[in-house]
C-alpha cells in the first residue's frame, strides 16, 4: 500500500453510475472535482455485507458534504450495471437505493492499483483483486490530505469523514492546526512551542 498523502490524487476516467442514476461510460474524476474537495471511498464488493452499512452511512452525510463544496465518490471492483442493479434493489433485501453520490466501476482494478489499495497481502482478510476499506480526502488543488484503510472485517466512521474536511477547511481558513479531537466550534492551535503550551494549559484534561 502506498501512502498519498500530500501528492496528488490519480485521476481517472470510468463507467459509473452518477447521483440521479444515469448510467454512463465516460466519467471524468478530474472534472467532478474541479475547484472541489472530494471524498474518494473504495469498498469491496456490491452485495455483500458490511459494505452496505457503509455506503448508506455516507449517504446520509452526503448532504452536509456537500454544502462543505465537497464532491463524494464511491469506487469498487464491480461493474456498472451491477452498481445499478444494486441501487435498484431495497435496503430491506440487502440493497442500497439510491444512494446520492457516484458509483464509479473499477473492472481493471486500474483506480484501486493507482491508489494502492487493491487488496493482494495474504494476511489480510480480503479476497485477492478486490478494493480495500479506504477513504481519500482531496483538496481543492487536487492534493490527498487525508486516507485511512481498515481490513475488511472493520467498517468504517463516516462522521470521521465529515470531520476531517471540517477540520481541513478550518486549517486553510484559520491557519491554525487542529488538535486532537477537534470538532467544529473548538479551538484550533496556533504550531509554535508558544501556542501548544497555551493550549495544552487550558484544554489538556479534556484531550
Amino acid at each position: 500500500m502506498s501512502i498519498l498523502v500530500g501528492q496528488k490524487a490519480p485521476l481517472f476516467s470510468s463507467q459509473a453510475v452518477l447521483a440521479n442514476g444515469d448510467i454512463v461510460d465516460d466519467y471524468d474524476f478530474e472534472q467532478a472535482i474541479k475547484n472541489k474537495y472530494a471524498v474518494l471511498f473504495f469498498y469491496p464488493l456490491d452485495f455483500t455485507f458490511v459494505c452496505p452499512s457503509e455506503i448508506l452511512a455516507m449517504a446520509k452525510r452526503t448532504e452536509t458534504l456537500n454544502s462543505l463544496g465537497c464532491e463524494v465518490v464511491g469506487v469498487s471492483v464491480d461493474s456498472h450495471f451491477t452498481h445499478n442493479a444494486w441501487r435498484n434493489t431495497p435496503v430491506n433485501e440487502g440493497g442500497i437505493g439510491n444512494v446520492p453520490f457516484t458509483l464509479v466501476a473499477d473492472m481493471s482494478r486500474g483506480i484501486s492499483e493507482s491508489y494502492g489499495i487493491l487488496a493482494q497481502s495474504p494476511d489480510s482478510y480480503y479476497p485477492t483483486g478486490v478494493s480495500m476499506r479506504a477513504n481519500f480526502v482531496i483538496d481543492q488543488k487536487g492534493f490527498v490530505r487525508h486516507q485511512v484503510v481498515n481490513d475488511e472485517p472493520l467498517g468504517r466512521n463516516m462522521d470521521e469523514v465529515v470531520r476531517i474536511v471540517e477540520a481541513l477547511q478550518f486549517f486553510e481558513e484559520n491557519g491554525q492546526v487542529c488538535p486532537a479531537g477537534w470538532n467544529t466550534g473548538d479551538a484550533g492551535m496556533t504550531n509554535t512551542p508558544e501556542g501548544v503550551a497555551s493550549y495544552l494549559a487550558d484544554h489538556a484534561d479534556k484531550l
